[in-house]
């Protein structure tokens, strides 16, 4: 998926969370988008890698695509990291929800995952698309309405 795609996900994400939580939506939000984008770190063409240059080719020469970043343990070790400096619990679930969001998109891509690393089983969605399809442009599509939808929800308090 693209990085469009992706921080798209991560706002109807973190939008939803905001739904059934007593987050503040503007900090889920904030964090779904962090998050959404953050596992293309190890991509160098990607916003984030292009942000972040260095770190990023350190992170795709030591595990590649689509691998570590593309994890549970990347996830569980995220947010072991993020509660031991004691961030802001509603940024940490932004940012959590974000990355689950870019990792389920992705699985909807012919290439997968490596969800299970540090072993190399790949795991697809049973349906699959590829990156910049026709396809991806309706999941676009969707995840905007989402967007629009819980959007209206978490928002309707602030006016």
């Amino acid at each position: 998926m693209t990085g469009n795609t992706h921080i798209i996900g991560g706002l109807a994400a973190s939008l939803a969370i905001s739904q059934v939580t007593d987050y503040d939506p503007v900090l889920l939000v904030v964090g779904g988008v962090i998050g959404a984008i953050l596992p293309d770190i190890c991509h160098g063409g990607s916003k984030i890698g292009r942000t972040f240059p260095f770190l990023s080719k350190i992170i795709n020469k030591i595990f590649g695509h689509r691998s570590f970043t593309h994890s549970l343990l990347f996830i569980l070790l995220l947010a072991a990291m993020m509660n031991y400096f004691s961030w802001n619990k509603a940024i940490m679930m932004g940012i959590s929800v974000g990355v689950a969001s870019h990792l389920i998109l992705d699985m909807a891509t012919k290439n997968g995952v490596k969800l299970f690393f540090p072993l190399k089983v790949t795991v697809r969605l049973p349906i699959t698309t590829r990156t910049g399809s026709t396809v991806e442009s309706i999941v676009f599509a969707v995840l905007s309405l989402l967007t629009v939808y819980f959007g209206y929800g978490a928002f309707t308090n602030y006016f």
